[in-house]
């Protein structure tokens, strides 16, 4: 999976072959193919993975924060920190995303795996509204899919410049949805 993971990340998916994978590793193709029938049963295997892993780091950091504001804080934060801390594994699953199908032309990250985040953090932002943390004037299915393109951008770019300073985008993102949610209470409140 590790070797999966960097060969993706660094050729991208087109290119990743279970033999060039084999060969990083330094095994035979055919050990791969013993546990994976395919590439797309190990590409498969490798999504799970990395949102397997990406949940375990994310959600106890939203569910240990408190309030609208801090709850949405942790999701941007640990979101970007996730991606900071597995730059490799992200970079291979945007790959993967842009570039496999399965023998019908479908892509292999299906849409409701990303549409059912989405819609979560969707009903997150509507439950802040409605206890007046967030403002109301704006539609949380618009802000959610706001946010979510603004995280998913980071991958490509991470792709593209290696020594991208993540943290830059950690507190600018954050900053930013902060603002952009906040209720007139709260900003009365931070500006005394």
């Amino acid at each position: 999976m590790a070797a999966a993971i960097d060969t993706i990340a660094e050729v991208g998916y087109g290119q990743a072959s279970l033999a060039r994978i084999a060969q990083r590793v330094g095994i035979s193709k055919g050990v791969i193919v013993y546990h994976f029938d395919s590439k797309e049963e190990l590409v498969k295997a490798v999504v799970v993975e990395v949102l397997s892993k990406a949940r375990d780091y994310i959600v106890p950091r939203i569910e240990a924060a408190s309030g609208g504001r801090g709850k949405l804080c942790a999701y941007i934060d640990s979101n970007i920190g996730f991606m900071g801390e597995y730059r490799s594994h992200l970079i291979a699953v945007a790959e993967i995303a842009r570039g496999a199908r399965d023998p019908a032309g479908n892509r292999t990250i299906d849409a409701y795996s990303l549409e059912s985040g989405t819609a979560a953090l969707a009903q997150l932002l509507g439950s802040f509204q409605a206890s007046g943390e967030f403002r109301e004037d704006f539609d949380s299915r618009v802000m959610a899919e706001t946010i979510r393109a603004a995280i998913d951008a980071i991958p490509r770019r991470l792709a593209a410049k290696p020594d991208l300073d993540i943290d830059v985008y950690r507190r600018e993102l954050t900053g930013l949805f902060d603002v952009a949610t906040r209720s007139e209470t709260t900003r009365a409140g931070r500006r005394a």
